[in-house]
């Protein structure tokens, strides 16, 4: 109402018959239905999305509890959704995109809950601040970017993941969880975590896949296969 008033006032709405609105026809603000919204790459979420990632959250966490307790996984809700982080203690050798063996019973317990969801995930690989220099990697961007696009893999082959439910960020050290000054806080940085953005496909992807199974006709409307 209030922008209505304002281009009205200034003319832009000249011949439009609707009366200005006073401030007596407003809507109570506490009336007004709360939508928050995340990062252009994330979805708007309102309360239906916020119980079904309550109720993911809370599945996820009686699932890997013993993980959780060891200090392995944690768990958290930001804006573009819930973040799943896996330490690199739990999962990873020091300086190795390699996923653990012996993690692999807990990561299978994940994939299996969000596979059945049809969730689409965001997969973010993120380091500390010390430098890193071996024969695979000769920076942290590329370890972080490696883990990630590991991850990725493992979900698409090993889980069976549609591939366009899923994408692949590597941020080095730049987006830490913990200051950088004490070893665990250097600890909990290093780690991927496995944002969950929605349940299915994005719109466009969805849009394009089903325009892509439909044929073109030719311009004189013969099969264009002949």
């Amino acid at each position: 109402m209030a922008i209505q008033a304002a281009f009205q006032e200034m003319g832009v709405f000249q011949n439009s018959v609707t009366r200005v609105p006073n401030l007596e026809d407003a809507i109570p603000f506490g009336t007004v239905p709360t939508v928050i919204a995340s990062r252009p790459d994330g979805l708007l979420k309102g309360e239906g999305e916020s119980n079904n990632v309550a109720q993911l959250q809370h599945e996820l966490e009686i699932i890997l509890a013993a993980e959780i307790a060891r200090k392995e996984i944690s768990m958290g809700r930001e804006l573009d959704g819930l973040v799943i982080s896996l330490r690199e203690a739990g999962f990873f050798e020091s300086g190795s995109a390699q996923m653990k063996q012996a993690s692999a019973p807990a990561f299978d317990r994940i994939a299996a809950l969000l596979r059945k969801r049809k969730c689409r995930l965001r997969i973010e690989g993120h380091t500390d601040n010390i430098p890193i220099h071996n024969a695979k990697f000769s920076s942290n961007w590329e370890l972080s970017t490696s883990r990630a696009t590991e991850i990725v893999r493992l979900l698409i082959v090993r889980d069976g993941f549609d591939a366009y439910h899923l994408s692949a960020a590597g941020y080095a050290e730049y987006h830490p969880a913990a200051s950088n000054d004490t070893a665990e806080g250097r600890g909990q940085n290093r780690r991927v975590d496995i944002v969950i953005l929605s349940e299915g496909p994005p719109a466009g992807i969805a849009a394009v896949s089903e325009s892509a199974q439909e044929p073109v006709p030719s311009a004189s409307g013969a099969d264009p296969l002949q």
